[in-house]
């Protein structure tokens, strides 16, 4: 590099110039290297997103940082009836302290109190916050260039007259030449002249600066798409789009100066510039605000109170003394690490949230190991009890900040943050700014549109990427390992030009938003320690700073998490304490346990052995169960067969990739089918809880302490070393771990192989902090659905009323597995919400499709206590204008009238008489208008409903689907189970089986071939990549949705039955992936004919009108006597009525065609009450 340049960068634009910048942080110091430039300036666009990774990186590899930024300024103020006019960039360029800190505050006043505005900054601000800052006046595009291009010398002159005022010596005339085929650009041409004059006049110096955007210039067609992506424009479009040339790229020295020749000294500033700024932005020690005088004691005694407090109401896992010595044992570290005040910090909002009622999840992560915690009631859960170790939290060996993850009910974590806001100051709160990168599958899809690319196109090239773990594998890398990717690029330009403006672009960052739960308390206001960002959707600023940099800066991260399970338990216990009685009576009135004094709606002082749970675990009607929900943990729960907390502990820890394997051994050593192996007597007690298998990480620290006389700090950082795989590490630790543990009496080749079998296992071994933690609350709910079955399902249902897959999935869990009563929507039993009344789950009104809670509440709170007895009475109490018709369409619909008229059809089509009847009620209530006889509106007449026939029973389904998005009353295929299982129920090759039967036969055995009944939803056909069509079809039968993937040869015959509303019968190939059921469909047909010559049928038809008898005879004759080879059976008619003694049965003499069409007919007849086969 050298030691004698003669130009530097200031005007540069990185990766964190968003869609913009094609420069790669990590890449700059190379660039550097390259040019032979010891310094350069960052100068993103209207953000110091990469300040401190900037300064940090390049002064590690040798290069001078200059920390700066392109700021746009509103320089002219608008004249009444003017247009506004857009702000216009200045660079600035920090020269010390004050002047980074300066530049800070214009990067937060650029978003802070913006009311929506693009980012910017006002003159005044400018001007306030000049000290210590160089500026550069912005070039043709700055607010001066702007000016000289319309020909306003005067105002250009005001305007470098006030900039020079308030920069002085630190005001740089700024000249830019980026010329182009055609010559230099028209707006340098045109402003050049005009700076020149101004500074001679004015005694300013001048400075060169190529704006920067790319490396080299050859990379400027797919810079121009990058533009593109970011302004929805197209590269072909022709027009005057492309403000840049293929000029602003990292020249080298050679290149400016030539370019430069006739103004030397504007090339030799640029170094005079580079000296100026000597400031580097540094890493500093973690900030925290004071919250005591003395925070040590104030620490001890509230840690000594509450462990107090705790030991008086829980169960003792070892002796007072053993507690004591511990938590003044934790104490002394977190004193000697200087990190009391955080603790206390935390303490103090999680100790708000709980008085105000919000629930907080018991601990997560390793800070679930630490007694102080558990004393502050920062968590709940005993470490002693579940020999949780404080060193995995804080490590006394390494310093580095704790990091306590909370989670708080979901629906008012924000009001904790609020809190904390309003306690520290809202100017030291704020949230972690993070970004979004142009990743492969994306870049392919953006630059496809850019290049105005047929989208089947672009979206079969996208397809073609691997995905390797959650992301897809780089353009290079798909190239590699796809030919078919590689043939695309061959046979055609545009695909090549794609992949490889692709490649250039991928990895860029594309966007920024906030951290889902980081929030940073300062003991200052945020902007004197990082710039700040205002995401347009939040409320509460965010550090410019991402995660790692916010703190690196000092700044302190306390994660706020929204975990929707406490929502659901929260919700739950209301039910329950709703309904009278405390969480330990059962409905039946059962005392499940005896609390202690003050616990008894407390859901973490429930008893962790209860027998109703494990059963529930162990027969794996786990649906809603926080952790074990999805098919592949049931499987493991029926084999496990869990009896005590520490098997969930080890499940959740156990249920990952890699450790998985290990689960039939834990299983069959649970259970007594294998012996325990014994790796060392020395370890046999830490591996005893885990059936002999190294499962968390604590273990490894504990093996290493005991067999090799580790302390448990210096065990963690060699967990660390083997979980990360650094070499360099792990070669002094092992000469270490075998000395160690040939001291303690072991064999050398024994002490290898242990090391080698922790290496491998801490891997992928699982906190076991975080795994007990979590254990907890999937107990607590498995407690809930053991023991309050209804009203935990309430619970779930309400957390999850928008989403309809789930609500599906969740209703047949109430409805079919655990035959829990329940009440169709209603207008006068239900709430807006799922809520339980006598036992029974009252379906809620919001849950409905396209009504929404707030509409509902309105029925709900004009009912009252008194239901409505008319549909005019509902019409006169409830301004069912302000409801909506659609809402109103969905409650007919859904039968939620029934109440008030049963003929669902007919209300239907009454909605808008009653809708303009309750509209006009209400204008007079508004109007203050009483007739004569009374309330508003009594004088006006009813509308007049219209006889009509009510829909038959398929058509109610078909109406009650569109309201509800599922069946919930009955299923349009329930008259064909019972033919359907007699006639394939036990065929050993493809039997017949319901949707939940085949889930369950292929998780435990796997793939099958089986016989499903469907009626179709939908579907939606797809060409491959060689032009075959196949299709997904979504279906459902009496047990539930699913998706059936079809390939062109299938699909071709079964066309014609894949209308939605079709009544299907398909034979599939099943198979189980990462927990989803997997369909591929082989052939598809009517399910009448699947039925038409099942034989054995009979039927039982309740009835409790004479005339129903006759019409039940005519369906049936009208239906032809019985014939052989077809469906045929006894007909018997169960007569019931108040004027009978008892229910009457005549059988009919003879027999007739008996199917599911003349089962459903007989069923929608005035006067029968059900029909059952017999």
């Amino acid at each position: 590099m050298s030691t004698h340049p003669r130009f530097i960068h200031l005007r540069t634009h990185s990766e964190y110039s968003l869609l913009e910048g094609a420069l790669r942080l990590k890449k700059l110091p190379a660039l550097c290297r390259d040019a032979g430039m010891p310094a350069l300036a960052l100068t993103d666009k209207n953000n110091m997103f990469a300040a401190l990774e900037f300064s940090v990186a390049m002064s590690g590899a040798g290069v001078q940082p200059i920390l700066g930024c392109q700021v746009d300024v509103a320089y002219v103020t608008a004249q009444p009836g003017e247009k506004e006019r857009a702000p216009a960039p200045v660079v600035l360029l920090a020269q010390n302290e004050t002047g980074y800190e300066n530049l800070m505050r214009l990067n937060s006043c650029l978003y802070i109190d913006k009311g929506g505005a693009l980012p910017q900054v006002t003159l005044s601000e400018l001007e306030i916050n000049a000290d210590g800052i160089i500026c550069l006046t912005g070039g043709p595009d700055g607010p001066v260039g702007q000016l000289l291009q319309l020909g306003q010398m005067p105002a250009a002159q005001a305007l470098m007259d006030r900039l020079k005022a308030a920069f002085q010596d630190r005001l740089y005339v700024e000249l830019q030449r980026h010329p182009g085929e055609s010559g230099q650009p028209e707006k340098e041409r045109l402003t050049e002249r005009g700076f020149v004059e101004m500074a001679y006049a004015m005694d300013l110096p001048l400075v060169a600066t190529n704006d920067v955007y790319f490396p080299k210039s050859d990379m400027y067609e797919a810079h121009d798409a990058l533009i593109c992506i970011a302004e929805g424009a197209y590269v072909d479009q022709q027009d005057d789009r492309r403000r840049l040339t293929n000029q602003h790229y990292f020249k080298s020295q050679s290149e400016m100066i030539a370019l430069f020749a006739d103004l030397p000294e504007a090339i030799e500033n640029t170094v005079e510039i580079a000296k100026r700024c000597a400031f580097q932005a540094y890493r500093r020690d973690p900030i925290l605000p004071k919250f005591a005088d003395d925070e040590v004691e104030e620490l001890r005694k509230q840690a000594h109170a509450g462990l107090k407090a705790r030991l008086e109401v829980i169960p003792h896992a070892t002796s007072v003394e053993d507690y004591t010595k511990r938590l003044d044992f934790e104490l002394g570290i977190i004193e000697g690490m200087g990190f009391p005040g955080y603790f206390l910090i935390v303490a103090d909002f999680i100790k708000w949230a709980k008085e105000q009622g919000i629930p907080v999840g018991p601990g997560r992560g390793s800070g679930a190991g630490s007694l102080v915690a558990y004393a502050l009631t920062v968590t709940d859960l005993d470490p002693l009890r579940y020999n949780l170790l404080f060193e995995r939290f804080l490590n006394p060996e390494r310093v580095s900040m704790p990091d306590f993850d909370i989670d708080f009910c979901m629906d008012r974590r924000e009001e904790v943050i609020r809190y904390v806001q309003e306690k520290y100051g809202r100017d030291k709160v704020g949230q972690i700014i993070t970004f979004g990168a142009l990743l492969s599958k994306a870049a392919v899809r953006d630059i496809g549109r850019v290049l105005q690319m047929p989208y089947g196109q672009v979206d079969r090239l996208s397809k073609m990427i691997p995905v390797e773990g959650v992301k897809p594998v780089s353009i290079e890398k798909a190239l590699a390992d796809e030919p078919r990717l590689r043939e695309e690029a061959k046979n055609e330009e545009v695909v090549a030009r794609l992949l490889n403006y692709g490649q250039q672009v991928e990895g860029l960052l594309r966007n920024a938003s906030t951290h889902a739960a980081g929030v940073v308390i300062g003991d200052r206001p945020l902007d004197a320690l990082v710039p700040l960002y205002q995401d347009p959707r939040s409320e509460m600023p965010a550090t410019q700073f991402n995660m790692k940099w916010v703190e690196q800066a000092g700044l302190v991260k306390f994660d706020f998490l929204g975990l929707k399970t406490l929502t659901v338990i929260q919700n739950a216990v209301e039910q329950i304490m709703a309904s009278g009685r405390p969480l330990h009576i059962a409905a039946d009135g059962t005392e499940l346990y005896a609390p202690a004094a003050g616990t008894e709606n407390d859901i973490n002082a429930i008893p962790l052995d209860d027998e109703r749970s494990y059963k529930l675990y162990a027969s794996a009607k786990t649906v809603a169960v926080f952790q074990v929900e999805s098919s592949g943990m049931m499987d493991a729960l029926k084999r496990m067969k869990p009896t005590c907390i520490e098997d969930i502990v080890a499940l959740v820890a156990l249920y990952r990739p890699g450790p998985m394997e290990n689960i039939p051994t834990y299983c069959e050593v649970k259970n007594g089918l294998r012996a325990l192996e014994s790796i060392h007597p020395l370890i046999d007690d830490i591996l005893e809880e885990t059936q002999g298998i190294i499962v968390y990480q604590e273990q490894v620290m504990q093996i290493a302490q005991v067999m090799a006389g580790y302390s448990l700090g210096g065990a963690d950082l060699l967990r660390r070393a083997m979980g990360k795989k650094i070499a360099e590490e792990m070669a002094k630790e092992r000469p270490k771990f075998e000395k160690g543990a040939v001291a303690n009496g072991v064999d050398k080749d024994k002490a290898r192989e242990v090391f080698d079998l922790l290496e491998k296992f801490a891997n992928y071994g699982f906190n076991k902090s975080h795994a007990a933690a979590y254990a907890v609350v999937s107990y607590q709910t498995a407690w809930l659905k053991a023991n309050h079955p209804v009203e935990f399902m309430a619970g779930v249902m309400n957390c999850d009323i928008h989403l309809t897959d789930k609500l599906a999935i969740y209703f047949e869990e109430v409805r079919k597995r655990l035959e829990l009563p329940w009440v169709p929507p209603c207008v006068n039993r239900s709430a807006a919400t799922f809520k339980v009344e006598e036992g029974a789950l009252i379906y809620a009104l919001g849950a409905l499709k396209n009504v929404g809670v707030e509409a509902m509440k309105l029925i709900t709170e004009g009912r009252g206590d008194k239901p409505f007895a008319t549909l005019f009475d509902l019409a006169r109490r409830v301004d069912l204008k302000r409801v909506g018709k659609r809402p109103l369409e969905m409650l007919a619909r859904s039968g939620a009238f029934d109440a008030l008229d049963a003929n669902r059809r007919r209300v239907f089509g009454a909605l808008d008489a009653l809708v303009n009847y309750s509209a006009a009620i209400h204008e007079q209530k508004a109007s203050n208008q009483v007739s004569l006889f009374g309330e508003a509106g009594d004088d006006l007449p009813e509308p007049r409903l219209h006889p009509v026939d009510d829909w038959q029973p398929a058509e109610r389904l078909s109406e009650e689907f569109k309201a509800v998005g599922f069946y919930l009353s009955g299923h349009p295929l329930d008259d064909y189970m019972g033919q359907l299982k007699r006639k394939w129920g036990n065929d050993r090759g493809v039997p017949f089986m319901t949707l939940d039967e085949l889930t369950e036969k292929v998780t435990e055995r796997g793939a099958m071939n089986a016989r499903l009944a469907g009626i179709v939803a939908g579907r939606q056909e797809r060409k491959s990549a060689r032009g075959n069509r196949f299709a997904f079809a979504q279906m459902s039968d009496p047990t539930g949705a699913y998706e059936v993937t079809l390939f062109s040869d299938t699909l071709e015959a079964a066309r014609d039955h894949l209308e939605a509303g079709s009544k299907i019968f398909v034979t599939v190939e099943a198979t189980m992936e990462s927990d989803q059921l997997k369909l591929l469909g082989r052939s598809v047909g009517p399910i009448d004919a699947a039925t038409a010559d099942v034989s054995s049928m009979g039927l039982k038809v309740f009835v409790d009108a004479p005339e129903a008898v006759a019409a039940v005879a005519t369906v049936l004759e009208g239906a032809g006597r019985a014939v052989k080879g077809r469906a045929q059976g006894p007909v018997m008619l169960c007569l019931m009525g108040a004027d009978l003694p008892g229910e009457v049965e005549v059988e009919l003499g003879q027999d007739f065609i008996v199917n599911p069409q003349i089962k459903g007919a007989i069923k929608s007849l005035s006067g029968v009450l059900e029909v059952e086969e017999i």
